[in-house]
């Protein structure tokens, strides 16, 4: 693409060629679809609209250091996406079809694939909505999927550079018991004042503390929250937290490496102990974090010294380089899109 600046993609919406589409009717799932269109016809008293039947996702196609296009981890989306749509009642999306829509999309558009060494990726959207016209509060009959896909640069503006985070008692991102595991977008609707006081305030996002006890660290912003302390990866352990693919990814290759692994509740008292803190997720891959501010007491963490610490660096690495092919993918993570 002529008009694009790989190198200096925001991490925004670029309309593309072609997005896919599957309607769930008459109790069943219809073919795929292909729409060159931005828009979606719907009905003013679509469920989605109304009561919040509406679940999504996100993840990436990358151009290869050998030039093949990797979409990373479609089958865990496809899974995550089944759960979401379950959490809150509505028609979960076949996993097949999941990846038969992802490979369609973005080999309809590869010619928006970045170039490998821009640093940038293809971010690819699934989107379920409720779109039955109803008006009593239960769950719709009828939904539609939808897939885009957009080039992006980095999620954080710092790229893979340590940035600020503030932390508050007085805001939670979820309910102890609600829909904090699923991608949905009221969880990130609940985020949004929280994230712009982070904002306002000069920080990347908001670290949330669990919403029941308020002991516990819980969401870093929209990405999972890490913490390295000598040679063990610790990432919290909750039903109120999404639980990211690249947590999980990061997880194993910790494991690989020769790191010991903990899944649990993390103490604030505990942030002082860490060698490097850190947020990932699909838009994030690993943002590490220099310095955190309790907003409530005053008082600031600070790590490392301004760089990226080492195993967070490893890691990054490590995870930058199966997507990318520069790694043997020992694990069998990556999809490979054949070009049209």
């Amino acid at each position: 693409m002529e008009n694009i600046d790989w190198k200096n993609l925001p991490f925004g919406y670029v309309p593309t060629d072609y997005n896919v589409r599957c309607t769930f009717s008459d109790g069943k799932w219809g073919p795929i679809e292909v729409s060159d269109s931005e828009y979606i016809p719907m009905h003013m008293a679509a469920a989605c609209l109304h009561y919040g039947q509406e679940a999504f996702e996100g993840l990436k196609a990358f151009r290869g250091a050998d030039g093949k296009i990797r979409v990373f981890r479609m089958d865990e989306n496809a899974a995550r996406f089944r759960r979401s749509a379950e959490g809150i009642m509505m028609e979960p999306l076949p996993e097949e079809i999941f990846c038969e829509m992802v490979k369609k999309v973005v080999a309809l558009n590869t010619r928006f694939v970045p170039p490998y060494g821009t640093g940038a990726s293809l971010y690819i959207r699934p989107l379920e909505i409720g779109i039955s016209p109803q008006v009593g509060v239960k769950p719709s009959k009828d939904y539609m999927v939808v897939i885009f896909v957009s080039p992006v640069g980095p999620y954080f503006k710092t790229g893979f550079n340590p940035t600020k985070v503030c932390m508050s008692r007085n805001y939670d991102r979820v309910a102890p018991l609600g829909t904090g595991a699923f991608k949905i977008g009221g969880n990130y609707a609940a985020s949004l004042k929280a994230g712009e006081i982070a904002h306002d305030k000069g920080y990347s996002v908001m670290l949330y503390i669990d919403p029941k006890e308020k002991k516990y660290f819980d969401e870093c912003g929209a990405a999972n929250f890490f913490g390295i302390k000598g040679n063990s990866y610790i990432t919290p352990h909750s039903d109120s937290i999404l639980p990211s693919i690249t947590n999980k990814s990061i997880c194993q290759l910790a494991e690989d490496l020769g790191m010991t692994v903990e899944r649990r509740h993390i103490p604030i008292e505990e942030l002082e102990t860490f060698d490097e803190v850190g947020a990932c997720g699909t838009a994030a891959v690993i943002s590490p974090v220099g310095q955190i501010d309790d907003l409530d007491t005053g008082r600031s963490y600070k790590f490392g010294d301004g760089k990226p610490g080492p195993k967070s660096t490893m890691l990054y690495e490590k995870l930058r380089g199966i997507q990318l092919g520069e790694e043997p993918d020992t694990h069998g993570w990556n999809v490979v899109i054949e070009e049209k």
